[in-house]
This record gives C-alpha cells, structure tokens and sequence, in this order.
C-alpha cells in the first residue's frame, strides 16, 4: 500500500516506511520531527524541472510528462521503490502546500502504473509461453 503525506502531519504506525521524496529538505522540520525513514532525493523532479514547473497547476500535465520522463531514465530508483511498496506499507512524504499539484502525486501514479504493467506483463507472458519439444542429445562425433 502506497500512501501520500505532508511532512508537516504527524506521523502515526499506519504511515509505515516513510520516505521523503523531495530534493530539499523541508523548511523548519528537524529530523526528528520528519520521522523519515529514508530521504530518497534523487528521486525527485531534477532542479530544472522542479524551477520551470513552479507548482503551477497550468503546468501540471507538462509537468508530469516530463517528470515521467526522468523517472523512465532512472529504472534502478524506481525498481527500488517498487520493491519497498512490495514489502511493506510505504508513505511519500512531501513539503508541498498543494497536494493535488505535487511531484509526490505523480511519482505515486508512476510507481503503481508501472507496477501494474510489469505484474501483467509477467503474467501475460507466462500464461502465453508455449513449451519447447525437447531436444535429443547428441552424442559424441565420430571422425572419419
């Protein structure tokens, strides 16, 4: 089960592993506070696109585009927070004031949609694959 958070809500057990998927640390948290699990910054929208996207919501969709984008360049990153959604229950935590227009939302929609395509693409594969007739061994040459 994947979850979003604020960083500024209180945590509680239901939160599970938290992760803070933003590049920058949020402004007047302590780490303590944050009660991060793990701070996966590389994740995030990189400078550029965080600057021109501004959380504009007119940009939203420009902005998910490209950001989905980045995240297909990073398959290792992305691998790894599947693996964590997997195992465990997993909370994206995040500093953003809006929370419909956020990279947190996006990266959510990138995970379980990429999440869903690998389980039915294994699946699809394995109900499809047809068994190969064996071969007989051969047996040692003769010289001639």
């Amino acid at each position: 089960m994947l979850k979003l958070k604020r960083v500024y809500e209180a945590s509680d057990a239901s939160d599970g592993f938290r992760i803070l998927v933003d590049r920058l640390w949020p402004r007047g948290v302590t780490k303590a506070a944050a009660r991060v699990d793990l701070w996966f910054k590389d994740i995030a929208p990189s400078p550029t696109l965080r600057t021109w996207f501004g959380h504009d919501p007119a940009r939203w969709n420009e902005f998910r585009r490209r950001y989905f984008a980045e995240l297909a360049k990073r398959p290792d990153d992305t691998a790894t927070l599947r693996a964590l959604v997997r195992k465990q229950p997993v909370t994206f935590v995040y500093a953003a004031k809006d929370p419909e227009h956020t990279h947190a939302v996006a990266l959510k929609e990138f995970v379980e949609r990429k999440s869903k395509r690998t389980t039915a693409k294994t699946s699809k594969k394995s109900a499809t694959k047809r068994a190969r007739p064996a071969r007989p061994k051969a047996g040692p040459r003769r010289r001639s």
